[in-house]
């Protein structure tokens, strides 16, 4: 097998265990807790960071939302088993980067891990996230070559795969619609808000030797699980959402 084909391989396989990296994430963050220096953070330094690591996220959310709202059923979900694309999205978003979900998850990921303090910590989940997704992009590019051919051709020669460009946008296809976003995101936004309530209890009980939550956080977390809670259930047992 060729390194080509062994990537696409790896790619393939990795795409049904993606939602399994936040995991990794969580695994990754104790030690990079442990062995940051707080002390050497003024703290105008530590809120300053902290605003930036929750801004990152916000504008990974943002992507994503954007993304899930203006796309057409069919496609940019959440399946694991195989790829599916019934149509090659190349306006909206899609006119500037042609991985945009994985933009924002980056983004996401990325002000979690920002959120620990660690610059070591942040540099290696950067490299880490290139190596896990670059194999990902690729499989799902030959699928799409594959079936779109020339169309996915051009449209490939003209659009960054993963840094977006800011000049050529072509307004979307679909306007932009709530419901798929609040269908589909709940869980995200969950499991991002209990990712930075994990890191600031490390964080707490590295620098205070407790693992007590202030109360904004308890707010926000409470806030975003019952909310999630009703999305789910408005999802699973009406058709409000459809």
């Amino acid at each position: 097998m060729g390194l080509i084909e062994s990537m696409q391989s790896s790619g393939r396989w990795l795409f049904k265990y993606r939602g399994q990296l936040p995991l990794v994430l969580f695994l990754m963050a104790v030690p990079a807790v442990y062995y940051a220096d707080y002390t050497c953070w003024s703290p105008m330094g530590l809120r300053c960071m902290n605003y930036t690591a929750f801004v990152c996220s916000l504008v990974g959310f943002a992507v994503r939302f954007y993304t899930v709202g203006t796309t057409p059923h069919g496609t940019s979900g959440r399946n694991t088993k195989e790829q599916v694309a019934e149509q090659l999205n190349t306006s909206g978003i899609y006119s500037l980067v042609r991985h945009p979900l994985y933009l924002g998850n980056y983004l996401i990921w990325l002000g979690i891990v920002l959120f620990t303090k660690s610059i070591s910590f942040s540099v290696i989940f950067s490299l880490l996230y290139w190596v896990y997704y670059e194999r990902i992009m690729m499989a799902e590019e030959h699928f799409l070559m594959g079936k779109f051919n020339s169309s996915f051709l051009e449209w490939s020669s003209r659009i960054p795969a993963f840094f977006p460009k800011f000049t050529g946008f072509i307004p979307p296809n679909t306007p932009f619609s709530i419901k798929p976003v609040l269908r589909r995101e709940y869980s995200g936004v969950l499991a991002t808000v209990i990712g930075f309530v994990y890191v600031e209890l490390l964080m707490g009980y590295k620098m205070y030797g407790t693992y007590a939550l202030g109360a904004t956080f308890q707010s926000v977390l409470i806030g975003t699980a019952a909310l999630t809670f009703i999305l789910r259930s408005i999802k699973h047992y009406t058709k409000f959402l459809d």
